[in-house]
């Protein structure tokens, strides 16, 4: 099922069809933001958004550096709260943050920088909100866990520290923490994953290792259908998008599938696949 995008404002925007005339049937989205904006300051980062994303959905968010695609993941997240519009989960509207009130649905993010514990083993980082918020025993904490190392590909590591870990273990260890599972709290198991430039600074065999376990763990019994992912990396793009989002000037500006993405004079997005420097798109730094 593919996820639908509100872009009334935006000529640039089509309606989605999964083939040439043909529209793709709709449910109600798991995830909706109406009218969503976000400033630091003076600066304007996301201006009256709309989005829906539907179950099923592989999405990725590209645009240039500084365009809020960071931002919108962690206001997806509940990390991070909306100067203005609304954020529905699974049709119940969100109040305030995640520290708040629970999402209807769990809602896991995998961070640029993996952002795991350094004094902590893999085991422990990977089980740390069982470990700290659970009442499960520790023997099936860990067993959880070396399952969840298991679909990642990192099974046998848990007593490693990540300073002995490469760059793309630690992005995989990052990937299992994610998606952990409470038994005793169904809520707390995640149905949508956000993964924030999940290949940034691999080198191209590791990213390939990595966007292959994004699709995988979409796929995988235990893992979660329906994810989100902001990248730069065109072979990111190419490998783990059903759907293309592309932001700029804190505005959905163009969506569409990988093939649309090839073949449309969209200007933004001719400018941001060629890498030129001439174009609508100002350079910075």
């Amino acid at each position: 099922m593919g996820a639908h995008f509100s872009m009334h404002c935006n000529p640039n925007v089509k309606p989605i069809t999964s083939s040439p005339g043909s529209p793709i049937l709709m449910t109600e989205p798991l995830i909706e933001l109406r009218g969503v904006s976000k400033a630091f300051g003076d600066r304007v980062i996301l201006d009256a958004v709309d989005l829906k994303i539907y179950r099923g959905e592989a999405l990725v968010i590209i645009g240039p550096s500084g365009t809020g695609k960071s931002t919108i993941l962690r206001i997806i997240a509940g990390l991070l709260a909306p100067d203005a519009g609304e954020i529905y989960v699974q049709g119940h509207r969100r109040q305030g943050l995640i520290e708040d009130a629970s999402d209807p649905i769990g809602i896991g993010m995998v961070f640029q920088q993996a952002a795991l514990f350094d004094s902590l083993t893999v085991d422990e980082n990977v089980g740390f909100l069982l470990y700290e918020h659970s009442r499960l025993p520790q023997r099936q904490i860990q067993e959880l866990v070396n399952q969840r190392l298991e679909m990642v590909g990192l099974g046998g590591i848990g007593d490693r520290y990540p300073d002995q870990l490469s760059g793309g273990m630690r992005k995989r260890v990052s990937f299992a923490r994610a998606i952990m599972a409470n038994p005793d709290d169904p809520t707390a198991t995640p149905e949508v994953l956000l993964y924030d430039e999940p290949t940034a600074g691999l080198d191209p065999i590791a990213s390939t290792v990595i966007e292959d376990l994004v699709r995988q763990l979409q796929r995988a019994e235990a893992g979660c259908s329906t994810y989100v992912v902001v990248t730069h990396q065109q072979s990111t793009i190419r490998r783990t998008a059903d759907r293309v989002l592309m932001l700029h000037q804190g505005k959905i500006q163009w969506e569409g599938t990988i093939y649309e993405m090839d073949t449309t004079d969209n200007p933004l997005i001719r400018q941001f696949l060629s890498g030129d420097i001439n174009g609508p798109i100002q350079v910075t730094g």
